[in-house]
């Protein structure tokens, strides 16, 4: 009935979950928090940085399941710090360019490893 979605390209889930679940037409993508798919570790920098980060990750995901951003119908970005809502917005307005999928956005306590910022989409091939 699913199909589990893995790549290389974006980190190994940090826990007891997959990066993502191909049901019929729909991609239902767990959250990327801003690990370097080759370290395992948090990108070094800024909020800006760690929302790129997380994107690419996302990315990667998307591509593995025969996606891109364009499929992408609702995202939920999770951040450490509201503050932060105005520079993720600038980073994940580059990334989605013209494409504008629904969207919540909301701050919680803390998130894995440290992170600053969390991105979750739902995808509709």
């Amino acid at each position: 009935m699913s199909e589990v979605i893995f790549t290389k390209n974006a980190p190994a889930a940090v826990g007891p979950y997959s990066q993502a679940l191909k049901v019929g037409n729909v991609v239902y993508c767990s959250g990327q928090i801003p690990l370097v798919p080759e370290t395992g570790n948090l990108v070094e920098g800024d909020i800006k940085a760690q929302a790129t980060q997380s994107l690419k990750n996302v990315k990667a995901v998307l591509t593995e399941a025969g996606a891109d951003v364009t499929n992408v119908v609702k995202t939920t970005v999770y951040l450490a710090d509201m503050a932060d809502f105005g520079a993720v917005n600038e980073v994940y307005a580059d990334f989605f360019g013209d494409h504008k999928p629904a969207r919540s956005c909301v701050a919680v306590k803390e998130l894995p490893k440290g992170a600053k910022v969390e991105v979750e989409v739902l995808v509709v091939l």
